[in-house]
């Protein structure tokens, strides 16, 4: 009985936060297990065991226009579906905690750590052990249905519901298109697997120096896109 009432509530878990993305046309989430991974607290004092990733889709005609550099289309689109997902991510917070569990979103593209270039937790760890996709050489997410030309969520849970597979390896083969068009020479060409470095993959510091100098009428220099713009999957 206990596995019978374990499974409804995945269930109905299941059915209320698909509605919320599907009313926003988003196709592609899942549900990552974050045991192990980050000690993570709700307000009311309670641990969160999971997190609900999911991707919205940049417009591709958009994303085709930046392989040279980064434009306004592409400025205003970024910060469009930066408020999209922060929006959805905010939607289901709130029916998640009317359920009786709790909840917190991360914001989208949020700074909290300006000296080492990082947020709260890292949405692409999320979206990988959730079985979105892989990170890609130029340390974004791939994804089979839109490549990189994506923006991610994530909510941290602890609202019953079955994980998703995570993915453990990468895709890229021995596609190095992003490493060649990199006008920073920041990405470093390595091969993405599970617990690898970020700065394995990417200099941070030398891909945000290049943006604040040559990108900087576009949010502060925070944007540039070319490495994801040039990707074969995107296409």
């Amino acid at each position: 009985m206990k596995n019978v009432s374990r499974m409804s509530k995945r269930n109905c878990s299941y059915k209320l936060v698909s509605r919320i993305f599907l009313s926003n046309e988003v196709s592609l989430f899942g549900v990552a297990d974050l045991q192990g991974i980050a000690k993570l607290i709700g307000d009311d004092g309670l641990s969160f065991s999971r997190a609900i990733s999911f991707a919205v889709p940049m417009n591709p005609e958009i994303m085709a226009s930046i392989k040279q550099g980064p434009n306004r289309a592409y400025a205003d689109e970024y910060e469009k579906v930066n408020k999209k997902i922060n929006f959805i991510s905010s939607t289901l917070v709130s029916h998640i905690k009317e359920s009786g569990y709790s909840a917190r979103a991360v914001p989208a593209s949020e700074r909290t750590d300006p000296i080492h270039i990082l947020g709260d937790f890292p949405h692409k760890t999320a979206a990988t052990r959730a079985g979105l996709g892989w990170i890609g050489r130029n340390c974004q997410l791939v994804t089979r249905e839109h490549g990189p030309w994506l923006r991610l969520g994530t909510v941290f849970t602890n609202l019953p519901i079955k994980y998703g597979e995570p993915v453990i390896k990468s895709h890229c083969g021995s596609c190095k298109v992003c490493v060649q068009a990199c006008p920073a020479d920041a990405i470093v060409g390595n091969a993405w697997r599970p617990g690898v470095s970020r700065n394995t993959l990417l200099d941070v510091f030398r891909c945000d120096k290049w943006k604040k100098e040559n990108y900087h009428q576009f949010h502060k220099g925070h944007i540039c896109g070319i490495c994801a713009a040039v990707c074969p999957f995107g296409k």
